[in-house]
């Protein structure tokens, strides 16, 4: 992530972050970067719908497509863009290895990425596809999926 802490600040742009089956993981690898507190405005642990809402996310896409979607995700990540009014939104949503009581509805080992460009009103999404391992593991390949990602858009 510290090349990403750099592009930010060579940019003077500006990132948040809302996550859900991440945990977090994605702000903690941010945040273990020396000056990432020049970059990094806000985030939020989303885990569940209620929390979604409550920061902006539209329930009405949360039913139509599920919570596991490409669309919630877009939403969440322009929710904190646009609450944070800040250059970059990432949104985080899926199911790593894990079924949801409580969301029955939507795919089952993948989750959804999406990173808002506020300046180009632009979104860059990705599916990915979990793999047969620990949750960690999932979240490790995730966080370097949203890194390379972020070096070809702020790069």
């Amino acid at each position: 992530m510290k090349i990403i802490v750099e592009l930010l600040q060579k940019a003077n742009k500006t990132i948040a972050t809302m996550e859900s089956c991440t945990g977090g993981y994605l702000v903690n690898s941010i945040t273990n970067i020396s000056g990432s507190s020049d970059v990094l405005k806000f985030s939020a642990v989303t885990y569940s719908n209620e929390f979604k809402i409550k920061m902006g996310v539209n329930k009405d896409i949360i039913d139509k497509y599920s919570v596991y979607s490409l669309e919630v995700a877009k939403e969440m990540s322009l929710v904190i863009s646009n609450y944070t009014n800040s250059d970059y939104g990432v949104g985080i949503t899926g199911k790593i290895n894990d079924i949801d009581i409580n969301n029955l509805f939507g795919e089952d080992n993948k989750v959804f990425v999406s990173i808002y460009d506020k300046n180009n009103n632009q979104y860059y999404t990705k599916e990915i596809k979990t793999i047969n391992s620990s949750r960690e593991d999932n979240k490790k390949r995730i966080v370097k999926i949203i890194k390379d990602m972020l070096i070809k858009i702020i790069g």
